[in-house]
């Protein structure tokens, strides 16, 4: 089974668009522009899947993020996750985890985006 997407809610798609463009890119994700628009955006890997979307609600109400919730993103390095984790504090994210060894070959960072979604950039190896 392979995931196709992952959606994560936003209350101002242009905003969460400028800090996720920059910190995706890093990890070799592009934006999909044959099925992004005003209300969200589709990044996709060179692969095409998994894509994580930023979007409005559907049902017109408040974005709001999952206590207990997270995306985790494989980077191409331990440098990719350090960057990244700092791009993302510097655009306004919170910090969640700094980057670091968590054992078994496992480095990670973890941050909160805009919307409060948290995700965790890692490279196992």
């Amino acid at each position: 089974m392979t995931i196709g997407y992952t959606m994560l809610g936003t209350n101002n798609p242009a905003k969460a668009r400028a800090f996720y463009e920059p910190l995706l890119t890093q990890l070799g994700f592009k934006v999909n522009a044959a099925y992004s628009g005003d209300t969200r955006t589709f990044f996709a890997p060179a692969g095409g899947v998994p894509m994580l979307v930023v979007t409005k609600p559907n049902d017109g109400g408040t974005a709001t993020f999952g206590n207990g919730t997270m995306v985790a993103l494989v980077a191409p390095s331990r440098e990719a996750v350090n960057k990244v984790h700092a791009e993302a504090l510097a655009a306004g994210g919170k910090d969640e985890g700094a980057p670091g060894d968590r054992g078994n070959g496992f480095y990670g960072a973890y941050f909160r985006d805009l919307d409060g979604n948290k995700l965790c950039i890692f490279k196992i190896g």
